[in-house]
């Protein structure tokens, strides 16, 4: 459909998982009529869930784009998944939309990942509304689960749209903005608007004075109004709604059940009329000049578009999900990736719902789309023309906090597993890729441990690939604790020209991340500036391999005090040698200690898990840097842990949670280890065998 940029609702629906958020999209496009008829989850046949793993295990895995249209209006529709694990998932889709729908649960109310993912579009400035589903449920409360929203988010709530009834009773909804009823019609029916019945006026004007109050403070014209009169126009009450929620000062509130076929029409009404559309909005990026320019997005000047989303299968080929920002994106048009600083050519332009792709014939600024062919796209990609590069804000993606070591299950596979990977990695940019040289292991990191099954479960399917996986081995260093001084003599003699090389040197201890000083205090010619080069590489080889467990060692200031040479037998190479023999003699007499890599550490949880996990950290060698209540018993706990006790903590947090807590974490710096877990570590290093 030829669409306005104006005309255009680009919305991430989201929320913990399981609560319900695909069957709502599967409502929306049903009442839009894009599909003909909604399916349910366990049919395997809904349009946000189609690969094979997502219809095994029946969650949602990856942001699956849909659109439908609605009183001359284009709604793109992002689901994303619930579950942490996925998190990449929703950050995209948050980087494409312009409003959230948070999607929660009747009867559990707010869940943790509904507050972190709240967090998310806090950072963002997202405005956002809240769907409150599966109101059918048995013990199903909108009141208490309005209240809930309130009390744990924080938010400046309105109600839009409110249930008929709940639970067994549950009978329907009504719109308040449009004073209108809608009964619930049956899944697969189509609602239709009536009469709002007398025996929920009670509720629908205590509930409609609140909408009414609430609107008012969306515009300084409409306050003064409200206060001197009362009251407001449906038109002025849907203004004020609008300009509060574009704001991000006013959180709208609906209803839904999706099992009962209630709530769409509603809520489309809703999106079209007050949800913001992309003109206007402006995107961050860089110019040629590395100058941060502030991009209004508009269907008027040069095309330019962010590809916020890849995927590749063997059926359609590589798809770059993108959002143009300015201009008008067309087939056969040519591209700048700014990036790859080299041009690049559209294939064809897809509209999509789900796994079914439409060929559009353009993709005007603000709307969601795939493009074919563009060889060089990789998500976090911005294309521009050549004239005017631009290279938009990327994806705020979070640190992976899971990894396993990866290796083919037979030497003729590796090739097959590298491409693989290859591809996994340019899909999901959550998932990380690197070859560790001290511990020559390849780690696949990710979010979680349900992420990485998934991801090696389909490299397996897909590609009949063995994988051997196992626990990575971390990579710990070695420093020193107190100042040391060595003379070292390297001397050689075979006949023809010998070897001669001495070097003095003093080591001290340096700040922790300083890594390595060098400095050359040598007066007159004792040692030729010539050989210093050599002097100094072999003194980083020494430190390549320490001598407690042959760790890197880290943090060190070295001196050259003075030396010897021979005019016939000192080579470069000698002098090399000589300072490797002092190093290691020097580190000996400066008290050597390991170092461990630790992390910061966040975890969320219901406050009935707090002591078990406080106990857990303080098992695991942790030091816990506070607690905060995010409200409604969610907790947040903030810790540093010592990489090594945490390489299993995604599945051990899950134990001890019930499934319910989730964490994230990253790196911070490293910290001296001594005692027991020392020695077992130098024992374990000792023992291991020799590459």
């Amino acid at each position: 459909m030829a669409v306005s940029t104006e005309a255009i609702r680009n919305v991430a629906v989201s929320g913990h998982g399981t609560t319900g958020k695909t069957s709502l999209v599967e409502n929306l496009l049903f009442a839009g009529g894009s599909i003909d008829k909604p399916e349910t989850i366990n049919s395997g046949k809904t349009v946000s869930d189609f690969t094979d793993e997502e219809i095994a295990q029946q969650v949602s895995i990856h942001a699956s784009l849909s659109y439908l249209s609605w009183n001359k209006h284009k709604v793109n529709l992002l689901d994303t998944p619930g579950t942490a694990d996925f998190v990449g998932e929703v950050v995209a889709a948050y980087r494409a939309a312009d409003s959230a729908v948070m999607v929660i649960d009747g009867k559990a109310g707010v869940e943790i990942e509904t507050i972190k993912l709240w967090r998310r579009l806090n950072d963002r400035n997202m405005p956002r509304l809240v769907v409150v589903s599966k109101l059918d449920q048995e013990r199903a409360d909108f009141r208490a689960a309005y209240d809930d929203i309130q009390g744990k988010l924080g938010a400046t709530l309105v109600p839009v749209v409110i249930p008929m009834g709940s639970g067994t009773e549950f009978e329907g909804v009504i719109d308040l903005l449009r004073m209108r009823a809608y009964s619930a019609p049956g899944f697969g029916g189509k609602e239709q608007p009536q009469d709002i019945p007398e025996s929920y006026q009670g509720v629908v004007d205590e509930y409609r004075a609140m909408m009414v109050e609430a609107a008012a403070e969306g515009d300084d014209e409409l306050t003064e109004k409200y206060l001197t009169e009362e009251d407001l126009t449906p038109e002025e009450v849907e203004r004020g709604l609008m300009e509060g929620l574009r704001a991000n000062k006013l959180v709208p509130v609906l209803s839904s059940c999706a099992e009962q076929g209630s709530g769409a029409h509603p809520l489309l009404d809703f999106l079209v009329a007050a949800a913001p559309s992309p003109a206007g909005s402006e995107e961050t990026a860089e110019n040629a000049d590395g100058e941060e320019i502030a991009v209004p997005v508009s269907s008027e000047g040069e095309p330019s578009a962010f590809v916020f989303k890849t995927t590749i299968d063997q059926f359609s080929g590589k798809l770059s999900f993108v959002k143009p920002i300015t201009g008008t994106v067309a087939p056969e048009q040519e591209l700048y990736n700014s990036r790859e600083s080299k041009k690049d050519r559209v294939g064809k332009i897809y509209s999509v719902v789900g796994k079914k792709h439409i060929e559009a014939g353009s993709l005007v600024a603000g709307d969601l789309g795939a493009l074919s062919k563009l060889q060089t796209a990789q998500t976090n990609d911005s294309f521009s023309s050549p004239e005017s590069p631009l290279t938009y804000r990327p994806l705020a993606l979070p640190q992976p906090v899971y990894s396993v070591a990866i290796e083919a299950g037979s030497k003729k596979d590796e090739d097959k597993l590298g491409t693989a990977l290859q591809r996994v990695i340019e899909e999901d940019k959550t998932i990380r890729m690197t070859f560790n040289p001290e511990t020559k292991e390849t780690v696949l990191s990710g979010m979680g441990e349900l992420h990485l099954n998934t991801v090696l479960d389909r490299i397996r399917d897909s590609h009949k690939i063995e994988l051997n996986t196992h626990t990575p081995k971390i990579a710990y260093r070695e420093t020193i604790t107190k100042t040391a001084e060595s003379q070292y003599r390297h001397k050689k003699q075979s006949g023809g020209h010998g070897q001669f090389g001495e070097v003095s040197i003093r080591i001290n201890p340096l700040e922790r991340g300083e890594q390595y000083n060098f400095e050359n205090a040598i007066r007159g010619m004792a040692i030729s500036k010539g050989y210093v080069p050599g002097i100094e590489k072999g003194l980083q080889e020494a430190m390549s391999e320490g001598i407690l467990a042959g760790y890197p060692v880290v943090d060190v200031g070295i001196t050259l005090l003075d030396g010897k040479e021979h005019s016939v037998d000192s080579s470069e190479m000698a002098f090399k040698a000589a300072a490797k023999g002092a190093m290691k003699e020097a580190m000996k007499n400066a008290k050597p200690t390991l170092l461990e890599p630790i992390y910061n550490l966040q975890v969320f949880i219901d406050e009935q898990y707090l002591g078990d996990v406080l106990s857990d950290l303080s098992s695991r060698r942790g030091r816990v840097q506070g607690q905060t209540s995010l409200g409604g018993g969610i907790m947040e706990v903030k810790a540093e842990v010592p990489q090594a006790e945490l390489l299993r903590y995604a599945i051990d947090l899950r134990s001890i949670t019930s499934g319910t807590g989730s964490f994230e974490m990253s790196f911070s710096h490293y910290s001296p280890i001594s005692g027991k877990v020392a020695d077992e570590i130098i024992k374990q290093a000792q023992e291991a065998p020799t590459a």
